[in-house]
């Protein structure tokens, strides 16, 4: 696999933090980022971490972990991926684009989910519960990914989820009192922005050459689909997402503005191609 180009450019973390202020703020995305941008923007990352304290004292109290440790484990199982079937998708894109920076790209992407799975992973043995091997949301997600080696079909359920991950460890971190808890998903928001650039931007790609009509249809689907997403969510981790302040109207609210921001990062009229 060829990264030659990848090595020319330097993105970090605070330019992609930028670039989404810019976004929030005037709606303008500009160009979209090459694969050799996203995948110096991922090499860099991996070396950035924030670091958690695993003493004693860092953990969670019983009370808090009653109310947020059957979702914990299940959103830690889900982290975990190999990526296998992300690879066959992105090969196959990657042969059509002729792009083997963003094969890179998404192999350190695979890479940055698979260590919040770790960092989660060793919370949940720190604190005495035993991880996950299945999980029904898990389960419904994997199969929403897995029916077809397709980017945008990959890409599409990844966003969704992916979207109310924003709020889900924003709620888990103001539900607890552990320090190695709060990092952690400190850690995780941090990295979750970028990974919706990537994805949104991916999607505006494959939008681009699509129809006014289709890419109506196409969101009119995403729409319905998101509907589902989210409620599934909330009946799967509605505990925690409670625990942390987040009650049925609050969620929903949310997860709707919070969508709409995706949707407007994946519209390819507001780029410069």
């Amino acid at each position: 696999m060829s990264v030659c180009s990848a090595t020319q450019s330097n993105l970090s973390r605070s330019a992609v933090l930028a670039k989404d202020r810019r976004f929030a703020t005037s709606g303008a995305p500009g160009r979209p980022l090459s694969g050799a941008d996203w995948f110096a923007y991922f090499r860099g990352n991996a070396a950035r971490h924030r670091p958690v304290s695993w003493q004693s004292e860092a953990t969670a109290t019983a009370e808090e972990l009653s109310a947020i440790a059957s979702s914990l484990r299940a959103w830690q199982l889900g982290e975990t991926s190999e990526g296998n079937h992300l690879r066959a998708a992105a090969v196959r894109y990657g042969e059509q684009i002729h792009d083997p920076d963003y094969l890179a790209a998404v192999e350190l992407f695979i890479r940055e989910e698979q260590r919040h799975g770790a960092l989660l992973g060793r919370f949940l043995d720190m604190v005495g519960l035993d991880r996950k091997s299945a999980d029904w949301g898990d389960s419904l997600f994997r199969l929403a990914r897995y029916c077809m080696r397709d980017m945008e079909v990959w890409t599409t359920p990844v966003v969704m989820v992916e979207t109310l991950a924003l709020i889900y460890y924003n709620a888990i971190r103001h539900a607890t009192s552990s320090v190695a808890l709060r990092t952690i998903c400190s850690q995780i928001l941090s990295d979750e922005i970028p990974h919706l650039h990537f994805a949104c931007e991916r999607l505006a790609t494959i939008y681009r050459r699509r129809s006014r009509f289709l890419l109506r249809l196409t969101m009119i689907v995403q729409r319905l689909l998101f509907a589902g997403v989210a409620t599934l969510v909330w009946f799967g981790h509605r505990r925690g997402l409670r625990a942390g302040g987040y009650g049925w109207r609050r969620y929903w609210k949310a997860a709707g503005e919070r969508m709409r921001f995706s949707w407007r990062l994946m519209d390819p009229g507001r780029y410069r191609w």
